[in-house]
């Protein structure tokens, strides 16, 4: 009869050494006594969790390759995350097998994932399904972890995002500090998670300086240049127009920054805009936008870190984990005059 797959629970009680221990030398990180290192090393060969490596060469994955679905354009946002996570699982000592690309949307391949047997567990980035299926996958006791998701989540399905709620709250209330009352929301779609939760902290802003949520002032778009661009426009040819934006990524802004100087405005005197993201080309832009930081290489980092306990048959207590965004100011942003 084939072996029973052992863990690292089983290692750790084979050599009388904590379980940190033998992680620590599965992962080849922080110091290990060179006795204690030997120790272990004989056990994980003899019971068969990772294959021994080969004279001056690199461990083999241990207990199959990690999926990674981005069904999206791998740009400064998207390959920020996939490449901090394919980094963190070669720490690990696993494979990447990776999808992505805007067509792998169309692909229905979660179903499928259970019975491939190379495979120890996946990691799903923004996943265009819907939650049940999301559910389904889970029910199969298939370890997978949740990048950014685009709907709620049952708490038994691990997940990593940034603060949306309080990073927009805090970009609104320095607006608010500047003297803007009047302020346009170029929000994402309504349907995903992130939006909601920073359109949330947006009225909460509001509502510390006692203004009412002005609905004629947001607008749903995709979060693109082009939609920003065309959201900006219905908003500044608005009679009473507004005197700032926030919008839903850096993206969308620098699509009403395209906006503002079509019209002549001049950012920030007669108009000022901001971000979330912070990527590269906040800093390209004149002048360079006011953002909020989301912890983009931390989210890929943590999602590798929660899989990586599930795959260890370790019990997950913080299951949605939330990271702290950080408010960046720049030229882009002023009082209100």
């Amino acid at each position: 009869m084939p072996r029973t797959r052992a863990t690292v629970r089983d290692v750790a009680a084979a050599t009388g050494v904590s379980i940190a221990t033998v992680s620590r030398v599965l992962n080849q990180s922080g110091r290990v006594a060179a006795e204690t290192r030997q120790l272990v090393e004989q056990a994980i060969e003899d019971l068969g969790l990772r294959a021994p490596a080969p004279r001056g060469g690199t461990a083999k994955p241990v207990d199959g390759a990690v999926y990674v679905r981005c069904p999206y354009v791998l740009t400064d946002y998207f390959g920020l995350i996939v490449s901090s996570i394919a980094e963190a699982l070669e720490r690990h000592g696993r494979h990447v097998v990776l999808n992505a690309g805007e067509a792998a949307q169309h692909d229905r391949i979660l179903g499928q994932l259970p019975a491939q047997s190379s495979l120890g567990g996946a990691i799903l980035i923004l996943p265009p399904e819907p939650s049940d299926e999301l559910v389904r996958l889970s029910s199969r006791r298939f370890p997978f972890v949740v990048v950014d998701p685009r709907t709620t989540l049952p708490r038994d399905i691990p997940s990593v995002s940034a603060a949306h709620h309080s990073g927009a709250r805090q970009l609104t209330s320095y607006l608010t500090g500047l003297g803007h009352t009047r302020i346009g929301v170029i929000a994402g779609p309504r349907e995903w998670l992130a939006a909601d939760a920073r359109l949330s902290g947006h009225s909460a802003a509001l509502a510390d300086v006692g203004i009412l949520p002005d609905p004629s002032l947001v607008r749903h778009e995709q979060p693109t240049t082009q939609h920003g661009y065309r959201a900006a426009g219905e908003l500044l040819d608005l009679a009473d127009r507004p005197t700032a934006f926030v919008a839903f990524n850096d993206k969308a802004a620098i699509g009403a920054l395209q906006a503002a100087a079509e019209r002549g405005l001049d950012v920030p005197r007669d108009i000022s805009i901001a971000g979330f993201d912070d990527l590269d080309l906040a800093r390209a832009t004149s002048p360079q936008l006011t953002t909020v930081r989301q912890p983009l290489q931390e989210m890929g980092r943590m999602a590798v870190s929660l899989l990586v306990r599930l795959l260890d048959r370790h019990a997950l207590e913080a299951l949605h984990v939330e990271l702290a965004t950080e408010l960046i100011v720049r030229g882009s942003t002023g009082p209100k005059l």
